[in-house]
Parts: structure tokens; sequence; C-alpha cells
């Protein structure tokens, strides 16, 4: 049976850190969850679900579901192009959000482009910067547990340039190899591209060392920063990375809106990639100028209401505190690291101290199959491959099951997920 229906609250005591490796400190968000508060997390029947899917997508608060409708009904209108009221107003809005979403990352809104998301933010990246700078004999570092949003635009952009791909091993424990990567990289390599946090291990990369050593042989860095922003405090500035890219709606904010971020001399370099309304400067037959950075990025009517909607979830992730939510995430993986080592017949994958993520096999079962009766038992969790196969090969298992956790998780959630699993080795023997 579901647990009551309960209301989140942050505890007192604010910002705690990290929590110990060996001890993790209890979760930082103690308390009861209701509809008031996060609304997709309660069943019809009043009961709660209990999502483990956080990393696949978080549920949104009623913070963010609210500053949408608003912006939606009675604030709505075009922004940038309307010389009445009401869009001007949506307008600075607009810029405020992006304004916010740049400084959650510690940059400039000047140097932080919407899009549809990180996807789109990679290949935006791909099609512009990497068309222009990259040729036959150039070479991109990868690594083995990348998503394929890290793969496919660079794969693409080799069969039009014919530039190189090398791909970095991961440790044992799941992380990306850099004393590998500093015997792989030469001057051929014009750009390294890694995930900051993996999407199936939780594995965290040490960005400064992989920074550094990007810059020790002239190459340009991307970080994937999707399954980060929304558990580690992240300062571009800092991290002197080339790009960031990242999606809302692991931010607990709205599908369809992301961000690339990138250093102001990098944007202003690129060439536009999408051409049409919005981001030119002037048209004519004979030719068109474009805008400068973000908007020469930016063709056509924006995602308004998401970005507003983008805004509203950074502001609710500051109130929240992100080291807060880390360190209450961690103590969560932590704990549930320890149940599901009781049962001999899982295997667990990743580091010790993953963000937020835990992804294991069970012997016997696929994840598929284990996914639907955890669901029978109001449980929910990703099964498959997780958009990396090539770290499904290496894992040598065809898919795994993943449990992911977000600031509105608690004991209940992994007290569920036991007696699901228990469930299912009664029903498979």
């Amino acid at each position: 049976m579901s647990q009551p229906a309960t209301t989140l609250r942050p505890r007192e005591g604010g910002d705690l850190g990290q929590p110990s490796a060996t001890q993790p400190e209890a979760p930082a968000f103690a308390g009861e969850q209701d509809a008031t508060t996060w609304p997709g997390l309660i069943n019809p029947d009043g009961t709660r679900w209990h999502y483990l899917d956080t990393a696949a997508t978080a549920q949104k608060p009623q913070q963010v579901i609210d500053a949408m409708a608003h912006a939606m009904g009675r604030d709505y209108a075009t922004v940038h192009r309307g010389v009445y009221a009401r869009s001007a107003d949506m307008t600075l809005a607009f810029e405020a959000a992006r304004r916010k979403v740049a400084t959650l990352i510690g940059g400039e809104e000047n140097e932080l482009v919407f899009t549809r998301g990180a996807t789109e933010a990679i290949n935006l990246v791909a099609q512009t910067w990497g068309q222009q700078n990259l040729k036959a004999g150039d070479r991109i570092l990868l690594s083995t547990l990348e998503h394929h949003a890290n793969i496919v635009p660079w794969q693409m952009l080799r069969e039009r340039t014919g530039v190189e791909i090398d791909v970095c091993p991961i440790t044992a424990d799941g992380q990306i190899d850099l004393d590998a990567a500093e015997r792989m990289l030469t001057p051929a390599h014009k750009l390294v591209s890694f995930a900051h946090v993996s999407n199936v291990l939780g594995s965290v990369l040490d960005a400064p060392r992989a920074v550094a050593l990007a810059r020790s042989v002239g190459a340009k860095i991307l970080l994937d920063g999707c399954q980060s922003v929304a558990r580690l405090t992240v300062d571009v500035q800092a991290l002197d990375c080339d790009f960031y890219v990242f999606s809302a709606h692991k931010l607990y904010g709205p599908t369809g809106i992301g961000a690339l971020w990138a250093k102001a001399e990098l944007l202003d370099a690129m060439p536009p990639w999408q051409g049409g309304g919005a981001m030119i400067d002037r048209v004519s037959f004979d030719g068109t100028t474009y805008g400068p950075a973000p908007q020469r990025f930016e063709a056509g009517t924006p995602a308004i209401v998401e970005a507003i909607g983008f805004g509203a979830a950074v502001d609710f992730v500051n109130a929240q505190g992100l080291s807060a939510i880390h360190a209450h995430e961690t103590a969560l993986v932590a704990k549930a690291r320890e149940a599901l080592q009781a049962f001999n017949s899982i295997r667990l994958f990743g580091p010790e101290d993953s963000a937020g993520i835990l992804s294991f096999a069970m012997e016997g079962v696929h994840p598929h199959d284990l996914g639907t009766i955890l669901d029978e038992e109001g449980v929910a969790i990703r099964a498959g491959h997780h958009c990396a196969q090539p770290l499904m090969a290496h894992l040598g298992v065809p898919a795994t099951a993943r449990a992911s956790f977000g600031l509105y998780s608690d004991d209940s959630d992994i007290a569920a997920l036991v007696r699901g699993i228990e469930r299912t080795k009664r029903i498979f023997g």
C-alpha cells in the first residue's frame, strides 16, 4: 500500500553541504508532501506515488505551474516586438528569466541562448562552432558514458567534416578516467565533450581537472550539465569551460526549453544556424545581416511560457539551496545502495557517492519486467539503456533499472522500492 500523502518543507538549518561518504547526513528535506506543493506526486485516491525517475524528468512544484499558468493567461503577450504595455512587460519577464538561468550557473545573460533542450544546444554547437572550426585531421574526445545527445551530433559532424572521434574509458567504479584522458589528448584534439554527471551512473566528473586537461592541448571543452544543474553548484566562470548545456525539465521546470551557455567571444564568432524572424538585423533580397548573440541563435517566436517556467524553477531551486539538495539526494542514494546490497541477486553500478542516481540489475529479471512489477506497487523507475547504449555494452548488460531521486524523495520511496523488489523476487523465484 502506498504511503499517505505528505507536504515538503526545508528542514531548519538551510544549506547542509555534502554528506560524509561513510555516514551520510540525514536528508536535508523533511516533512510531508501534498498536492499543494507537488501535485504530480499524488495519486487520484490521495496516496503517494513513489516517483524515482527524476533523472529522466523532474516533477514540477506548484510554484512553477502557477508561473506558467499566469504567463499563458493573464500576462500573455508576445515578446521583443510589441509596442503595447503587456508585450513590454512580458519581454522584461522573458529576459529576466534568461538572467536568472544564466546567473544560476555563474554566467552572464548575453552568454546564454535559449534552446529546446540540451540536445538542441549540443547540436547548435556542432553545427555552428564545430562546422566553422573543425576539419579533417582534427579530433574530438568523448567518453564511454556519454548520453546519445553527446555522441550522435559529433558523429554527424564527422560525416560532414572528416573530424575523428576518440573515446575515453571509464574507471571500474564508473568515473570518466581522466588519467586515460591525459594520455590520449594531443594537439590534434580541438574539443573535449563530457557529461558533468552521468545520467546512468550518477558519477560526478572532476570538471576542473577535465578543463585543465583540455586547455593543456589547446582544446575547447563542452560540459553536459543536464544531471548536474539540479544537484550541484555550477560556476562556469570558475570552471573556465567553453560551453555548458542543460535542460529545464530536469531542473523542476518545463519541457521544451533548455540553455546553451558559451563564452561571449565564442558566441560572437559563431554563425547562425537557423534563419527567420528575431535573429536578424536587416533583411533584403540582396542579403541579410544578423543580430548579436544570443538573439542570432533564437530564430522565430521563442518559447515564452516555457522561459517563464524555467526562471520560476531556478527561483525554486535557489530557495531550497543546491548544496542542501545534493546532500539530501546523496544521503538517499547511500541508503538505497545499502538496502539493495542486501539482495545478493542485485548488481549495483556506479560509484558509492553517486549524485542522486542509482542503476542496478537483478539477476534473472529483465529491467522492463522489474519496472512493470514496481509500477503495480506504485513505484516509478526507469528501465532501459537510458540513451547510453555504448555504456550498456561496456557494462555487459542490455539495460539497467535506474532509481533517481529528487528533492521531494524520502525514505518511504526507498522502502517502497525494496518492497517491490522483494515481490519481484517472489514472482521470479
